[in-house]
């Protein structure tokens, strides 16, 4: 059985170092729309507090870990390369801290990566945060109305997320670096799949398995390799699907998502067992054969990580075929 798991430290060469900004925060105000608000950020951020991971890994790759005044939400071990400027920010929640905590930190900038983050009972609606002069901006894929924002994630649209935030923070130099580098490694995947190739991204779930449809990261990556998804008929991004189900679609390939949050079926390797195991997943050609890619499940969210993704999908196939 050949198994390929490609972890992010070994693809991951962005060789980012804290600190890096720019300027001391003297620039002009910024005005731009975020999800349909409005939004004034006087001076680039010199306390930003991020409410999920996927937002403090961008902020931590633009070297701005000194104008970080917290975290939470950490959901994988954060990426090697960024953790000694992890190390230096506060942890001010394990989940997302309350609009009380959030307030307490005296944040210039909040900015949060899925709309939970500004729910009643996190750090509260943006448009309230914004009435106390705190902008907080929401990224494009998350918006609370679809139509204000994104309905599709895409390698362009993150990019673009990375260059706005770097502009906010007045790191433009820095923003465009990485964006290039990005690009660079994005266009050397560019058809690396076969059209032949039915994908199962598999994102959490033993009894109701959680798989990657329409519209999200792992249908950009599929596109952009040039493989199919197994779930590529779903409506929405993350459909519930069955066992019964997807026996019947009998993937070529089952891309697992690494989650550390522990829950059923979270980890690649509890994924693996089930599959193993199972009666109905255990006849699967994929299980036989153990065609299996293992990524982070941050990374199967639009975030820093999702062109790393890209890559280890493409090295995985790449390995599974040769």
């Amino acid at each position: 059985m050949k198994t390929i798991v490609i972890s992010a430290a070994l693809l991951v060469t962005l060789g980012v170092t804290a600190g890096c900004a720019e300027n001391n925060g003297t620039d002009a105000a910024a005005t731009l729309t975020s999800c349909g608000l409005p939004l004034t950020v006087a001076a680039p951020p010199q306390r930003a507090l991020t409410l999920e991971q996927n937002a403090t890994e961008i902020l931590l790759t633009l070297g701005l870990a000194d104008r970080m005044i917290g975290t939470s939400y950490q959901t994988d071990p954060v990426l090697p390369e960024l953790t000694a400027a992890y190390d230096s920010v506060p942890v001010l929640a394990r989940l997302y801290p309350n609009r009380e905590a959030v307030l307490a930190a005296k944040p210039d900038f909040v900015y949060s990566t899925f709309t939970s983050g500004f729910a009643p009972d996190a750090a509260g609606p943006r448009a309230d945060l914004q009435t106390l002069g705190v902008p907080a901006y929401l990224s494009r894929f998350a918006c609370e109305d679809p139509a204000t924002g994104e309905t599709a994630a895409g390698f362009d649209g993150l990019l673009a997320e990375v260059t706005e935030i770097a502009g906010i923070f007045g790191v433009a130099g820095r923003g465009a670096e990485i964006v290039a580098d990005q690009r660079a490694r994005l266009a050397a995947t560019a058809g690396t799949g076969s059209a032949d190739t039915d994908l199962l991204w598999y994102y959490s779930g033993t009894t109701t398995p959680y798989v990657a449809g329409r519209n999200g990261v792992p249908a950009a990556i599929g596109a952009h390799l040039g493989v199919r998804n197994a779930y590529g008929d779903a409506t929405s991004a993350w459909p519930a699907g069955s066992w019964e189900e997807i026996a019947q679609r009998d993937p070529d390939v089952i891309v697992l998502a690494d989650l550390t949050r522990g829950g059923d079926g979270d980890s690649a390797a509890s994924k693996m067992d089930f599959l193993r195991t199972n009666p109905v997943t255990r006849e699967l050609a994929a299980v036989k054969a153990g065609r299996f890619i293992t990524v982070s499940g941050s990374s199967m969210d639009p975030s820093i990580r999702s062109i790393t993704a890209a890559e280890q999908v493409a090295a995985g196939l790449t390995e599974l075929t040769a």
